[in-house]
């Protein structure tokens, strides 16, 4: 099929950062692109072919919005599963599938995957609502402390917590659920996998991350990690075994645990461009954004090795401040080397709302983690 220059139209559910660093390549690639997204602020809005306004979770507009599109694509996992399914009856092509997404939205569902396709994960139980937890607690099916995760709708941090105590209990929401055990790890690992539609894969090195204490989100991103190259051969295969028993199509970011005696648990996985993926754009051959786009129109897939070690800083909305955004002392850090700013396009600003992000290259991974903490203390995200 020729996608260049053509009638072919390539549908995105979800108008967010991600899609609009997905709208790079296809503008580099002059693929005709829509969006559906429930915002009219959304980054993507100028930079797709057409917009469209309607909610992700509705059926009849998922349904009608890709009955439009010769492929479909998401940025986000959170949209209408049963009007993906019968777009892919009717001939679209979706990727990832509904089958895929079913597996991987509803995070009880994800786990007991793993449980069943014999992948490591960290001991978890489910619970239809938050209430039931204090009796399993009571009746000693459940010991804390442990990792509460709602099954749906939890991102960035949100709709998940550790829980030490019953007072760390208080004012969740009561909803469907799991409790995870909590992992003593040494390091947050991710790796991202493509694969297209006609079965190529390839792995992106393993990428490490650091996260912000409270507002459990990543303050910076690694690449290549700093374990050992056992490690990283372990984190790899079961990367490509999970991306094997999804049987995906597009790229899938597996995030993972390396545990203080090294052994790899899998803690979730995300079938579309990732957080731990954005300093590919500067430090890879092929970023992680052009490698979707390969995957999900059956292209070869492009070379993803690193050119230049690359940290990446998420710029997150200051505490304290909510309102029209204003990027305090960017200047300062575009006078550093091998610094480059992406910045969203979200006009309104809120407390760890993800804003933007920086990389930094630089042969010396060491240098470049040195600069990113020099770029994390001098740019501030606050309000006007």
């Amino acid at each position: 099929m020729n996608y260049f220059s053509s009638n072919f139209k390539l549908g995105i559910l979800g108008g967010g950062q991600l899609g609009k660093m997905l709208l790079y390549n296809t503008r580099k690639f002059d693929v005709y692109t829509c969006v559906l997204e429930a915002s009219n602020d959304a980054p993507c809005k100028i930079a797709c072919d057409k917009f469209h306004l309607g909610n992700l979770m509705d059926y009849d507009e998922v349904y009608n919005f890709g009955k439009q599109v010769d492929v479909l694509t998401i940025e986000i996992e959170n949209v209408n599963i049963d009007a993906l399914e019968a777009l892919e009856k009717e001939g679209i092509k979706v990727y990832p599938g509904s089958k895929t997404l079913r597996s991987i939205q509803n995070k009880a569902k994800q786990k007991l995957f793993y449980v069943d396709h014999n992948l490591p994960t960290a001991p978890f139980s489910r619970f239809a609502y938050t209430s039931e937890i204090e009796d399993a607690l009571n009746h000693g099916g459940l010991n804390m402390p442990f990792v509460w995760k709602a099954a749906q709708f939890g991102y960035d941090g949100q709709g998940v917590k550790i829980v030490k105590s019953t007072e760390d209990l208080k004012g969740l929401p009561n909803v469907e659920c799991i409790a995870e055990n909590l992992v003593p790890f040494k390091n947050e690992l991710a790796v991202i996998v493509a694969r297209n539609a006609s079965g190529e894969i390839a792995t992106y090195p393993v990428v490490e991350m650091e996260f912000h204490p409270e507002a459990n989100q990543v303050e910076y991103v690694i690449c290549p990690a700093r374990i050992s190259n056992e490690v990283a051969k372990k984190a790899q295969d079961i990367a490509l075994k999970t991306s094997e028993a999804f049987n995906h199509v597009g790229l899938l970011a597996v995030e993972m645990f390396q545990t203080q005696e090294d052994e790899i648990l899998i803690n979730e996985v995300a079938p579309r461009p990732h957080n731990s993926g954005h300093q590919t754009i500067e430090a890879s051959y092929t970023s992680q954004f052009e490698q979707h786009l390969r995957a999900i129109l059956d292209l070869p897939l492009g070379r993803t090795d690193n050119k230049v070690g690359g940290v990446m800083v998420n710029l997150v909305g200051a505490e304290g401040y909510t309102g029209n955004v204003v990027y305090k002392n960017i200047e300062s850090i575009m006078k550093m080397d091998g610094v480059t700013p992406h910045i969203y396009g979200k006009k309104q600003t809120r407390p760890f709302r993800k804003m933007g992000h920086v990389t930094i290259v630089n042969k010396d991974l060491n240098e470049a983690r040195r600069v990113a903490e020099q770029v994390k203390k001098s740019i501030k995200v606050i309000s006007e």
